[in-house]
């Protein structure tokens, strides 16, 4: 099956197939999204982060629009932090997103009228296949003792980050050794910041960049709720 965006994975997590409607953070969500379209670019070598800042190394295009005006942006502005970009980029983002998923017929538009004149939209799933692929490879991650690929390691790091792991659907007696098992994924890819990042499964110059932009968002959302 054809990669898709780590941006439009972590939204099909997020919406239910049925109703079609975000469940757990719209905020954690909007800014995973955000920092998802930097971690892909980061994985196709297009920017990497330094001094404090994420700058473009190679202004090529990748193919994904979305992330592909990003980088036209990053390339022409001044370098910004982590924390500005994932600030920057969540306005309208997963409006984008949709857009796009509706129009490859991934999800469908099901626009309700309440009240006469409030418009609702909900986004049903059309197509499950992408996001029983999704689901599988964090399945196999979380059961598996061995370290992901770089994509499902970034995944389950930005799920952690952005708090989604709800988005994941396990059981109460699960969840707990789920959430281990995402920080064990970050952790043994540098994602964390706990390990060396010479000596991570992964190519260093895009740990970097998954860790900052994982701090980014933590900082962003504020300390968590006690349970």
């Amino acid at each position: 099956m054809t990669t898709i965006p780590l941006a439009e994975e972590l939204l099909l997590l997020a919406y239910d197939d049925q109703t079609g409607k975000a469940t757990g953070s719209r905020i954690g969500l909007d800014l995973g999204m955000s920092a998802a379209v930097l971690v892909d670019l980061a994985l196709a070598g297009r920017i990497a982060y330094s001094d404090g800042y994420l700058k473009v190394l190679d202004p090529t295009p990748t193919g994904e629009p979305i992330a592909d005006s990003v980088l036209a942006k990053a390339a022409a502005d001044e370098p910004h932090t982590p924390s500005q970009w994932v600030q920057r980029l969540r306005h309208r983002l997963r409006t984008r997103v949709l857009e796009d998923l509706v129009a490859r017929g991934v999800v469908q538009d099901v626009d309700e009228t309440q009240m006469e004149y409030i418009h609702i939209h909900r986004y049903p799933t059309t197509d499950p296949a992408f996001e029983a692929e999704i689901r599988r490879r964090l399945a196999e991650a979380l059961t598996g003792e061995s370290i992901c690929d770089e994509r499902t390691a970034a995944l389950a790091t930005l799920l952690v980050a952005s708090r989604m792991e709800p988005a994941l659907r396990l059981p109460a007696e699960e969840s707990a050794r789920a959430h281990q098992r995402l920080e064990e994924i970050a952790a043994g890819a540098g994602f964390s910041g706990s390990a060396n990042l010479e000596d991570s499964v992964v190519r260093p110059a895009v740990a970097l960049v998954v860790y900052t932009l994982g701090k980014a968002i933590s900082a962003a959302l504020g300390a968590p709720k006690p349970a």
